[in-house]
């Protein structure tokens, strides 16, 4: 099969097109012919060498795809050959063919195309895990979500609007602020025009926000920390600008607040299938009925992974990024 391939770590020229061998599923696996992968900043980090796969996971980069179903493991139990999947990988997704524990895959809603299939599991999944099983955050709760403009961020919107709660974001422009507004955000924040504590306080009438999302890391920390009301919940779910910053212990002390690290990639895939179960139980309609849906800024045939990387890692694209087999 084909597959991008990173001939070693480095800047996106690195990536190139390549013959490999076909994956074999085991038992308890399904092997998808890929028609779409989606593209995710994790990807990025894989490409330049800083984020290896799990033990026992493909090295090829990708943790996202949609396809058809062309074989089932004997104990792959509720999927048949001919379905249509969208799957959650520990990596393998740049390619014409993947292989994905059954626990991981969702049907593909008939409203959804492939390359709209093939951005929901990675995105819509991290935020279900991290704003709903984590924080647990309630109906009528404001939640910010730092980036409202990638994927983490458009599927952040989308689930706060079907579940009742307030989604207040960050983006790096007026176009992209009003593109978040368009997509339901409540309230879009210009991170470029001044610090975004004192803005959130203000939308949220001095008291501050239940629950933060952020990728950023480091330099976030303190504003992250004021911006939360009593009682308030931090989920890290990266560090793009940086792993280290200094912490105010008293006020983690005096507003009762709470910090969360977390990751998908790595988790089991027991673990992985009990949350994909769930994600559907609470919000299976709506992306059934397509209510949900990933917006697609770009989506470009494999042969033109660089471009697709260099496009995400410049922050040029409103939603999702795809690449297509």
């Amino acid at each position: 099969m084909k597959a991008v391939v990173a001939e070693k770590p480095g800047d996106e020229s690195v990536l190139k097109l390549r013959e490999v061998a076909d994956p074999v599923p085991k038992p308890d696996e399904i092997l998808i012919r890929v028609r779409a992968a989606g593209l995710n900043r994790a990807d990025l980090l894989q490409r330049q060498g800083m984020y290896p796969p799990p033990p026992g996971a493909s090295d090829i980069i990708g943790l996202e795809c949609a396809g058809d179903v062309i074989a089932v493991g004997a104990e792959a139990n509720g999927w048949r050959v001919g379905e249509r999947a969208m799957a959650l990988l520990p990596g393998g997704g740049y390619a014409e063919k993947a292989v994905v524990h059954h626990g991981s895959a969702m049907t593909i809603p008939s409203a959804l195309s492939y390359e709209e299939a093939a951005g929901v599991p990675e995105v819509f999944l991290t935020v279900f895990l991290n704003i709903f099983m984590l924080a647990e955050i309630k109906r009528g709760d404001s939640v910010l979500i730092h980036g409202g403009g990638s994927g983490i961020g458009t599927a952040s919107i989308q689930l706060l609007n079907d579940f009742g709660a307030r989604a207040i974001v960050t983006a790096g422009s007026k176009e992209k602020c009003e593109q978040c507004l368009k997509l339901g955000a409540d309230v879009a924040i210009n991170y470029k025009l001044g610090p975004f504590a004192e803005q959130v306080k203000a939308a949220t009438n001095g008291r501050g926000v239940d629950m933060i999302l952020d990728s950023i890391g480091g330099p976030y920390l303190a504003p992250n920390l004021d911006s939360l009301a009593h009682g308030g919940r931090l989920v890290l779910i990266g560090l793009m600008q940086g792993a280290r910053a200094e912490i105010d212990l008293g006020l983690l002390l005096r507003k009762h607040l709470r910090i969360y690290g977390s990751t998908l990639r790595t988790r089991p895939a027991a673990e992985k299938a009990a949350i994909v179960a769930e994600f559907q139980k609470r919000f299976g309609a709506a992306l059934e009925t397509g209510r949900l849906r990933p917006p697609i800024y770009k989506s470009l045939p494999a042969e033109q992974a660089a471009e697709a990387h260099r496009i995400m890692q410049a922050s040029e694209h409103f939603g999702k990024i795809v690449l297509t087999f």
